[in-house]
């Protein structure tokens, strides 16, 4: 009778954990689930996902170069390199000047960190440019391989302005162009005051409501920030009165009256409009009284001032009081006003 071994109890453990990680692996995984759902074979989401890190590496390594500085210093050296060949600044043209210096436009164009041509900075060069009270507008460019070229748009010189004993060059718009020396003044018309400069475009306009005496014209005071005092070349003031439209109707008048009188040139000193109803005309102490004609006395209401003493045409007693509160006032007037060549 052969012997034969008897097995006891159930199947080893080995053998269990066998058949259990058999079942494990014949289970999917929840990712194995997801991929399987997806639109698309393994394959090709397996090299989606390649490429998605490489391209997620790459963006890593261009964020961490920029912010060393590298691609800057990398498109600088290849500037400076174009420099080198050939590509950088050895001529700066300069057209639209007429006045002012070209050598303050040479320095400024020349102002640059590095001479080669791709790394010029033209909007600082303009930028600096329209700094200068010479220019209204500038235009920069390039010209390869070696020339900058400046393209100038001036201002244009419309009067002096005197203002705390100074002397600029103003345009007509007001802005300061340069400084003046007096034996050096241009034949240009002499605004006096603070901000005459800014009432340019008032005056111009005023004027066009009498262009007649545009020629004859040498000055303008601006008088208490509201109202102008007119100079002429034959040496009489005309006191304006305040308001635009109220100087404009007085200018009108006084050209008129000049017209048929020829009042300038004729020894008067100064012609006060400032009151609507008065036209007060003084002449120099001592002098003959020239003679108005009825017209001008009518129309104007003249009356004559010569050595503080006022002949009125037509008027006493209020009148002249009032008279003489105007003289006072155009008095206290002038000795506010700044004036280095002769009396306002």
């Amino acid at each position: 009778m052969s012997e034969r071994p008897i097995k006891r109890g159930g199947p080893k453990p080995r053998a269990v954990a066998k058949r259990k990680r058999a079942a494990a692996q014949k289970k999917p995984s929840m990712a194995t689930r997801m991929i399987a759902a997806l639109p698309i074979s393994p394959a090709t989401f397996s090299r989606i996902a390649g490429w998605s890190l490489v391209v997620l590496i790459g963006g890593l390594g261009i964020t961490a170069a920029s912010f060393l500085g590298l691609p800057g210093m990398i498109g600088t050296e290849l500037a400076e390199a174009s420099g080198r060949a050939g590509f950088e600044v050895k001529r700066v043209e300069v057209t639209g000047i007429d006045r002012m210096d070209r050598l303050t436009v040479y320095a400024i164009a020349l102002d640059q960190h590095s001479m080669a041509m791709p790394l010029v900075d033209l909007d600082k060069v303009r930028a600096d440019l329209m700094k200068l009270g010479w220019i209204e507008d500038a235009r920069v460019s390039r010209r390869l391989p070696d020339t900058l070229l400046v393209d100038i748009v001036e201002r244009k010189p419309a009067a002096v302005w005197q203002n705390r004993q100074q002397l600029n060059l103003i345009d007509g718009t007001g802005v300061v162009l340069e400084p003046v020396r007096l034996e050096a003044m241009p034949d240009l018309p002499l605004l006096i005051g603070p901000d005459a400069n800014r009432q340019t475009g008032r005056l111009n306009a005023l004027v066009e409501a009498a262009p007649a005496l545009r020629p004859m014209l040498a000055g303008a005071t601006w008088i208490g920030n509201r109202r102008w005092d007119l100079r002429f070349q034959s040496g009489e003031t005309l006191a304006l009165p305040e308001g635009d439209a109220e100087a404009a109707k007085a200018l009108v008048v006084f050209a008129r009256l000049d017209g048929v009188e020829r009042l300038l040139g004729r020894g008067f000193t100064r012609f006060d409009m400032r009151d609507p109803d008065k036209f007060v005309v003084r002449v120099p102490k001592g002098a003959r009284k020239p003679a108005l004609d009825a017209t001008a006395k009518v129309e104007a209401g003249a009356k004559f001032e010569a050595g503080g003493r006022v002949e009125a045409a037509g008027k006493t007693g209020a009148a002249a009081a009032d008279s003489k509160k105007t003289d006072e006032k155009a008095r206290k007037e002038r000795e506010d006003t700044a004036v280095l060549k002769g009396d306002a």
